[in-house]
């Protein structure tokens, strides 16, 4: 005889493993997009071939070259001889939501 508690954790184990799995394989999908996405040389192609493209927008490209600094190179205090540039992030939001429970955008 199962109790309907049992029945009530199956029920809720199941629903939570088919989450879980839905969400996996959805994450799954972009990351092979990712890494099936063109490499490209930063060169002087590369205006023209973003110009070329749907909507001027390439939307997964893995981009290859060399970066310079704007000013200086930063210098690890760590490891000898080990360079690096900050790289500057544009973030956009696209909207905000009022979320009334949370009482936030």
């Amino acid at each position: 005889p199962i109790t309907p508690a049992e029945l009530l954790c199956l029920g809720s184990s199941l629903a939570f493993s088919g989450l879980f799995y839905y969400l996996y394989r959805r994450k799954a999908r972009v990351v092979a997009r990712i890494q099936e996405a063109p490499k490209l040389q930063v060169d002087d192609n590369l205006p023209a071939l973003v110009s070329a493209a749907e909507g001027r927008c390439l939307p997964y490209v893995a981009l290859e070259g060399i970066v310079l600094p704007a000013q200086a190179a930063l210098t690890s205090h760590y490891h000898e001889g080990l360079q690096g540039v900050i790289q500057k992030l544009l973030l956009k939001e696209h909207r905000l939501i009022w979320n009334s429970l949370a009482r936030s955008w």
